[in-house]
This record gives C-alpha cells, sequence and structure tokens, in this order.
C-alpha cells in the first residue's frame, strides 16, 4: 500500500529544514556566501545531483529531492517574498536620492550589455526572438549575490558600493517589462507582434497603475487600523495578506504573481511602517531566499558540464567580460576610479537571479528550446558560482591600480616640490589658508600649501591647486619645499597645540625664516611670539579692530585717521606681546 501524507511534501519541507539548520550556520561560520551554499546544496541533492542514484540505491530518496516536484510550490512562495523584500528597498524616496546612478547609469548598463549580449548571440545563430530575450535576461545581475559579498567586504558604503546598489535597484525594476514583454511575445506572432507588444506593454502599465492606486488606498489604512493593537500575529497577517492578495490582482490582470509581490513591497516601502515589515520578515528572510535558490540549484543540470565543458566555459566568460567591460566604463564615466570602476565591472560581472524565473516563463511560452534553456541556466549558475572568486580578483586590481596610481601622484608630487623655490608655505588650508592663497593668486604671488585633510587635499589638488597632503611641523618636509629661500612661512591652523610645535620645529630648523602665525587670543598669541613666531595676529584682535573701524567711520572719523588709530592699536599689541608677563598676584 503507497505510503500517503495529509499533509502534502511533508518529506520535502522536513528536508529543507534540517538542510537550512546546518547549512545556514555552517556557511556564516565559514563565511561563505549563503546564496552559493543553498545553490550548491540545491545541485548536490537534486534530480540532476545525488537524486539520480535515489532508484538505485533506496536511502538516497530519502536524503534527496529526486523530483523537483515537491519543492516547486515553496519555491513560488520563496520567489515572492524574494521580490516582496526587493519592492521594499525599492522606495520612491530612495529611487529620486540616487535617481542619477539609477535612472543613467543603471538603464545605460541595461541597454548597453542587452544589445551586445543579444547581438552577439544573434551572430552566434540564435533566432531573433530568442537573443533578445536572453539579451535583456542576461544584462541583469544578482542583487542577493552582490549585496551579500558587498556587506562582507563592507563596501556597501563606498561610492562603489552606493553606483553597484543603484545600477542593482534598476536591474530589479528592469524585470518588470521583461517579464511582460515573456508574456507579450507568448502570445503573438507574426507581423503584428511589435503592435501587439506595444498593446500589452500600455495594458499591463495601466493594471500596475490601478493595482499600485487602488493597493495604496487600501493597505496603508489598513494597517493604521490594525496596527495600534500592536499584535506581532495581526501584523504579521496584514503582510501575508498584502503579498499574497496584491500578488493574486497581478495574476488576475494577466501579469506574473512575481510581480504582485514587487508592487507589495513598493507600497508598504512607502509608508511608516517600512521598518517594522522588514523585522518582520527578517526571520524568514534567509529560510525563503534558502528555498528560492535550492530551488534553482535543483534546475542546473550539471551532466551538461560534461556534454559541452568548452560552450559552457566560453559562454561565461563572454558573459563576464562584456558585462564588466559596460560597467567599468559606466562608472568610469560616473566618476570612480579605473581601480575601483574595474572592481565594478568584475562584481557586477554574473547573471542574475531572475534569469531563472525569466528564462522558465520563456521556456514555458515556448519562447526557448528547452535544451537552450537548460544550458543558460547552467552557465548563469557556473557564473553565480565564481562571482565571489571575480570580486576578490577586483578588488586586488582596484587596490593595485589605486596604490599605483597613489605613487605615481606622489612621485608628481616630489618633482613639482623640488621645484618650489621662493615660494610662500601656506600650512592649513581651511577658510584662512584659502582666502590668502586666493589673495595671493590675484597678485600674481607663487606659493606652496599644507593640509593634514586628505579629503580636501585630493579635491583642491584635482583642480590644479598646490596644495599637499603633510604636516607642516615636520622638518624633512619643509626642506624639501626649501623653506630656508621661502619669502615667508604662514601658519593658518586653529589648534593651538598645533600651531604651537610648528612654530618651534621651524624656528629650530629654520631660524632665519619669516614665520606668520594665526592664534586664538592674547594669551595664545604671546606664547606663540615667545615661541619664535615673527609676527602672530590673533583672531579676536582682527576681529575688534575691524568692527572698531567701522563703528568709527560711521562716527565720523577720517579714514585715514581711523587706519592710523588701527595701526597704532596693532602696534601697542605687538609691543605687549613682546613683554615679559608679569606673576599673578
Amino acid at each position: 500500500m503507497q505510503e500517503q501524507h495529509a499533509f502534502p511534501f511533508l518529506r520535502e519541507i522536513l528536508l529543507f529544514l534540517i538542510l537550512s539548520g546546518i547549512l545556514i550556520p555552517t556557511l556564516q561560520r565559514l563565511r561563505i556566501n549563503q546564496v552559493l551554499g543553498f545553490l550548491a546544496v540545491g545541485t548536490l541533492a537534486g534530480p540532476f545531483g545525488l537524486g539520480l542514484l535515489a532508484d538505485e540505491y533506496p536511502l538516497f530518496s530519502h536524503l534527496t529531492f529526486p523530483s523537483g516536484q515537491g519543492v516547486s510550490m515553496l519555491a513560488e512562495i520563496g520567489v515572492l517574498f524574494l521580490m516582496f523584500m526587493i519592492g521594499l528597498e525599492l522606495s520612491a524616496a530612495r529611487l529620486w536620492a540616487m535617481r542619477r546612478w539609477v535612472f543613467g547609469a543603471g538603464s545605460a548598463q541595461v541597454a548597453a550589455s542587452a544589445v551586445l549580449i543579444g547581438g552577439a548571440l544573434y551572430l552566434a545563430g540564435l533566432p531573433g526572438q530568442a537573443a533578445v530575450i536572453l539579451g535583456l535576461v542576461l544584462s541583469l545581475s544578482s542583487t542577493a549575490v552582490v549585496m551579500q559579498l558587498m556587506a562582507q567586504q563592507q563596501s556597501t558604503g563606498t561610492r562603489l558600493g552606493q553606483a553597484a546598489f543603484a545600477v542593482l535597484m534598476l536591474q530589479d525594476l528592469a524585470v518588470v517589462p521583461i517579464l511582460i514583454l515573456i508574456g507579450a511575445l507568448g502570445r503573438g506572432g507574426g507581423d503584428g507582434i511589435a503592435m501587439l507588444t506595444l498593446v500589452t506593454m500600455a495594458k499591463a502599465a495601466g493594471a500596475i497603475a490601478l493595482i499600485y492606486l487602488v493597493g495604496g488606498r487600501i493597505i496603508h489604512p489598513l494597517f493604521r487600523a490594525f496596527a495600534r493593537h500592536r499584535q506581532p500575529d495581526v501584523f504579521m497577517a496584514l503582510i501575508l495578506l498584502s503579498t499574497f492578495g496584491i500578488a493574486g490582482l497581478s495574476a488576475a490582470a494577466g501579469l506574473s504573481m512575481a510581480l504582485g509581490a514587487l508592487i507589495a513591497g513598493l507600497l508598504l516601502a512607502e509608508t511608516e511602517f517600512k521598518h517594522e515589515v522588514e523585522l518582520m520578515v527578517e526571520p524568514f528572510k534567509g529560510l525563503l531566499m534558502g528555498l528560492f535558490f535550492m530551488s534553482v540549484g535543483m534546475l542546473i543540470d550539471t551532466r551538461q558540464i560534461l556534454e559541452a565543458p568548452l560552450w559552457l566555459a566560453a559562454f561565461v566568460a563572454g558573459l563576464v567580460l562584456l558585462k564588466a567591460l559596460v560597467v567599468a566604463l559606466l562608472f568610469r564615466a560616473g566618476g570612480l576610479s579605473w581601480g575601483r570602476a574595474v572592481e565594478g565591472g568584475l562584481l557586477l560581472g554574473q547573471g542574475g537571479e531572475f534569469a531563472f524565473i525569466v528564462i522558465g516563463a520563456a521556456m514555458g511560452a515556448k519562447l526557448l528550446d528547452p535544451a537552450l534553456g537548460a544550458r543558460v541556466m547552467l552557465a548563469v549558475g557556473l557564473s553565480l558560482f565564481i562571482t565571489p572568486m571575480l570580486a576578490r580578483l577586483g578588488r586586488s586590481i582596484g587596490d593595485r591600480w589605486e596604490r599605483d596610481e597613489r605613487e605615481q601622484a606622489a612621485t608628481q608630487d616630489e618633482r613639482a616640490l623640488a621645484t618650489a623655490r621662493g615660494r610662500i608655505i601656506i600650512a592649513g588650508f581651511g577658510r584662512v589658508g584659502q582666502q590668502l592663497a586666493k589673495l595671493l593668486d590675484e597678485q600674481k604671488i607663487p606659493y606652496v600649501a599644507f593640509e593634514n585633510d586628505a579629503r580636501l587635499v585630493s579635491k583642491l589638488h584635482a583642480q590644479g591647486v598646490p596644495v599637499y597632503f603633510g604636516n607642516a611641523a615636520r622638518p624633512e618636509l619643509l626642506r624639501r619645499v626649501h623653506a630656508e629661500e621661502a619669502p615667508a612661512i604662514v601658519l593658518t591652523m586653529d589648534h593651538p597645540a598645533s600651531a604651537m610645535q610648528a612654530v618651534r620645529g621651524i624656528r629650530r630648523e629654520f631660524p632665519h625664516a619669516r614665520l606668520f602665525v594665526r592664534s586664538r587670543d592674547e594669551k595664545h598669541a604671546r606664547a606663540l611670539r615667545l615661541a619664535g613666531a615673527s609676527v602672530v595676529v590673533p583672531e579676536t584682535l582682527e576681529a575688534s579692530l575691524q568692527l572698531s573701524a567701522f563703528v568709527l567711520e560711521a562716527m565720523g572719523l577720517d579714514e585715514r585717521v581711523v587706519d592710523d588709530i588701527v595701526d597704532q592699536e596693532r602696534d601697542q599689541f605687538a609691543a605687549k606681546l613682546l613683554e615679559p608677563q608679569q606673576p599673578a598676584a
């Protein structure tokens, strides 16, 4: 008698939970990307892995997934929640804040990659329809893999991380028209395919807009009404209702349920409940994504590696190189250095997880040959497996390229500094130093400046300003710019201890240098003057003298008389600095 379970697919669910319970902590401990781990386990335990031995060895029938049907329903749930979580990240405010990178670089990347990949496949002999579909889907990269790798490298906050995230956001949005296009092509044929596609796109856009508007008017009040009860089970029920309800509406409108789940995420991303939703979904996020990627791994037929190893190697290499070239050029045009641009290209060079969804839909609609679709999915899977290696290679290239650029810039700086004879030296290039430099430029008086803020130095140096990173208190640095021949050395730093250290060091090494120093107040000015400064200018003194001059002129005194009074006050202050300080009573 055949064994039946009241609960369908119970064995598959238990096996998946067992594998997840072992796999997730193991991967975390070994610092291995979870996505790749689930892909590998799905491939190994799937119908094309150890599942092939299930008929011959009954033990493997209990430890593997001999048939993909056992997890197909659960995998569809995983897809829905994957799209839902992506929708949560794609808030309108975030898209608008990064609009230059998202809609500029992201759109250019998808379009250029699709044209290059689709054109190459068409020239290789594929039909035009298949080349268009594969060109579009292979232009997308893996959000899940790339974001996890950047999180491990702690690079999400860098310029490269922000640029990569923006491109991935646009790629996630691009899934929507691609899925609509698949549906249109699946229902059309002949000469009217272009018009049918446009009509289908227009209908789909109308349906999406209607679902978005109606859903927004229902979901927000619904969450607001029930959130006051502060019951986690009610909140979780609302999340599930929103996800599956809008996915069902999307399916009823002739669109995919995955698209509906994405819309549900977008709707909740615009509400004040976004972060609470993320907290509620977070415990299930790893499991649901693991379920999806494990089911993807089960679709990978590793036997094809033996059947066509050269084809697969050439396909994966061509895919990575084409996409890496496009991304690197776009990132470089966006202002990243060549090293980081190449790193970004290799990081985004793989195929994406949506390839399995779109290619599966295309094969179901008879738009792709099943054998070709299976082989392309295998190539995408292999590209995902080599992504950590590509990321490490890209980081190595980026670091080495930047190191070479720094060394080259340092060599150029040394040459520039070696010719800096007879120039005024400005130590500290904040607001005071920059104002002084502006006046010197206007009078055609050469100068060289030093500043400890590396970001400021990089910005101004790129604009041609003769400012260099360094501490002017170091004698060896001053010797390189021939401080003994400088008409003046001006210290504008506002930190009292740094100014005092610089004055003492400069006076010790260059006793005849003319040293002009900015000070905070009278006490600081006296200390600097006694340490060897030629001229000390306290901020408080100059501010009070300028204010006094304006007041006296307003009272009717002649401008020349006012200038004499101000100069007399300056002279008296300078003389006072040289007087021995009386001890306090």
